[in-house]
């Protein structure tokens, strides 16, 4: 795993007035699977830094790190989902968030784009799903001919797994 000091592609969006960043997703890919989670959320994206274990934690929390001097603790994403573990690669990044007051670093395989997709082409979850992932998902985004699952990001731990990390950061 490699240290930097993190890109800040975002800085052309995080800047605007906060409507302007209503209906944006950032999109990531995990697997095969394309999500998307509202830009509002994100403060900025990094690559992997050192991660530093928390014992007894979920399996899913892989640690904390410092990032610029401040505590921030790690969820994989792909665990979450119960996902196959994948190793990390060169493509792996870490999404830094904020969910419910707390900054939280997201672990995906890739990051895609930033998207503009209306509300008209967000379609609500479907309900055959019952699967781990379906519970976090705010809606289905229609893009051209794909759909991307646009999660929400504040349902990505629950409030005790975020009390419990917000404690430990």
């Amino acid at each position: 795993m490699s240290e930097d000091n993190g890109i800040n592609a975002l800085d052309g969006y995080m800047d605007d007035e906060e409507d302007t960043q209503k209906d944006r997703y950032l999109t990531f890919r995990i697997g095969e699977e394309e999500f998307g989670i509202e830009i509002m959320h994100v403060l900025e994206i990094i690559g992997l830094y050192k991660i530093t274990p928390i014992p007894e934690a979920p399996n899913f929390v892989k640690g904390v790190i410092n990032l610029r001097g401040k505590v921030i603790p790690v969820i994989d994403v792909r665990i979450r989902f119960g996902m196959e573990v994948k190793e990390y690669d060169e493509r792996t990044c870490t999404i830094v968030v904020r969910m419910k007051g707390v900054t939280v670093g997201l672990i995906v395989d890739t990051i895609n784009e930033v998207l503009q997709i209306p509300a008209k082409d967000v379609d609500e979850p479907t309900s055959f799903s019952q699967s781990t992932r379906s519970k976090y998902i705010m809606g289905m985004g229609k893009v051209n001919e794909s759909v991307k699952i646009l999660l929400d990001v504040n349902k990505l731990l629950h409030a005790d797994e975020l009390d419990a990390l917000s404690r430990t950061a």
